[in-house]
């Protein structure tokens, strides 16, 4: 997508946040956030054929949105559309996409004055005996990075990054040790295997928490609590700086939902760090 696709793929998702939508109403806010500027100028029946499902139901979610009909959805789609006020005139394109970055954390910020989401989430993690976190492909090493540090507090996290025909087998295996629930974290292009572990994870009866760049995403179908976490996409390759900013925002909570547990085994830790002389500082 070129900048100003970016921008009103954003404020399309700043529309839809905290909608509570279908999986076909997903379907369609994804066209809108994948077509960016132009959707604004599509009819209902064009929007529908984009996204594969029937026109009345892009009716039924412009309504869902607050709307009275696609017609005032589509009016204030062409005014997101509008080009903003020049800005970042001058600045190079590194600059652009690092203020793109803040802009996102500060609309996660923003969101995080209502914690509920985030609270419920920890508190299906903390519970969770091993703890599965899946991250393939984009998101290994984020699931990496929170599995590292999460194990520091909680007993047995079981980090899954790599594919293949034994990940299931391993989901099946901390589903018999006792797992009760999952973090997904699922970035884009959302990797096809991610997804149909997802939803194995579902048929097995885990609870899931789902870390990815919006609510629209397609693997927040299957989710229990959804963290949306805005992607970076100016540059070659995406920028991760919200999704681990709400991975360490999502362990914080896990910490605070068991603050005596987590107290004692982290000083445990910094006993055995000190006696084996893991660190220099």
């Amino acid at each position: 997508m070129n900048d100003r696709a970016v921008r009103s793929g954003g404020r399309v998702l700043d529309l839809v946040q905290g909608a509570r939508l279908t999986p076909t109403q997903r379907r369609i806010a994804h066209s809108l956030v994948q077509h960016g500027p132009s959707a604004a100028y599509l009819s209902a029946a064009e929007v529908a054929e984009l996204a594969g499902v029937s026109q009345p139901s892009v009716t039924r979610f412009a309504m869902a949105l607050g709307y009275a009909g696609y017609p005032a959805l589509r009016r204030e789609l062409r005014a997101l559309a509008s080009p903003p006020d020049a800005g970042g005139e001058g600045e190079n394109a590194m600059q652009r996409a690092l203020r793109a970055e803040t802009r996102h954390l500060e609309r996660m910020a923003d969101e995080l004055g209502e914690l509920s989401a985030v609270e419920r989430a920890a508190g299906l993690l903390a519970g969770s005996r091993p703890l599965p976190v899946l991250g393939l492909r984009a998101a290994g090493a984020l699931a990496g990075y929170f599995g590292y540090f999460a194990a520091k507090v909680l007993p047995d996290v079981r980090v899954f990054d790599g594919g293949g025909t034994a990940l299931l087998d391993r989901l099946d295996q901390v589903v018999a040790a006792g797992a009760t629930s999952m973090l997904a974290i699922v970035l884009p292009r959302y990797p096809r295997e991610a997804l149909e572990v997802i939803r194995e994870a579902r048929r097995l009866g885990l609870a899931l928490v789902v870390i990815t760049d919006s609510a629209v995403s397609p693997a927040a179908e299957a989710a229990d609590v959804v963290l949306p976490a805005p992607v970076g996409t100016q540059l070659v390759f995406d920028l991760h700086t919200g999704p681990m900013a709400m991975a360490m925002v999502l362990l914080q909570a896990v910490c605070d939902a068991a603050p005596e547990p987590v107290q004692r085994r982290l000083e445990e830790f910094e006993a055995t760090a000190a006696r084996r002389h893991i660190f220099e500082a």
